[in-house]
């Protein structure tokens, strides 16, 4: 049997990249930098398939897998919120309205130690709970049954709960001061 021809990606990086890169920017509408992200990954793709790729369909293969990686790039962009994005110059929290309320920094400072406060276990589980998976996926990523992430859970979130009643008098009798 004959060979298949090889496909020869430096000569199509150096003819085509920039043209894939305006392709895909035009087609999607994406910003620059993550037009440039996913042309990387369909051409790191490319690399990785190319015995199983004719090379007159490479072309068409690359342009349409740099413009599926922008669009799920674009995707996870928009889903994401950026900490830096919600800081301002010196790094404070900002709010909607663009004041920060020092009661609002403080209380969640106060939330985050008493996460840190619980077993590793409780909150790895209590992280992935907040993440949206269920306590099925809990149980099945964490090799425990669905019972003991619902103990689990259950006393994480007791714990937390009496964590905030001590708290809350406190304030309170801080504002009365």
């Amino acid at each position: 049997m004959g060979e298949s021809p090889q496909l020869d990606l430096a000569g199509l990086y150096g003819a085509r990249a920039a043209w894939v890169r305006r392709w895909v920017r035009f087609e999607v509408g994406a910003p620059e930098s993550l037009v440039e992200d996913a042309c990387q990954a369909a051409w790191s793709r490319l690399l990785d398939s190319s015995e199983r790729i004719a090379p007159e369909a490479a072309l068409v293969w690359l342009v349409r897998t740099a413009e599926r990686e922008a669009v799920r790039l674009s995707r996870r962009a928009a889903r994401d919120v950026s900490l830096d994005a919600l800081c301002d110059d010196r790094g404070e929290l900002n709010r909607a309205d663009g004041r920060v309320s020092l009661d609002d920094v403080l209380e969640q400072r106060s939330r985050l130690a008493a996460i840190r406060a619980l077993p590793i276990r409780q909150r790895r589980m209590l992280w992935l709970r907040g993440l949206g998976f269920s306590y099925a996926e809990i149980a099945q990523r964490t090799g425990l049954t669905v019972r003991t992430v619902e103990r689990q859970l259950h006393r994480a979130r007791r714990r937390l709960a009496g964590e905030n009643r001590v708290a809350r008098p406190a304030a309170a009798a801080g504002e009365t001061a």
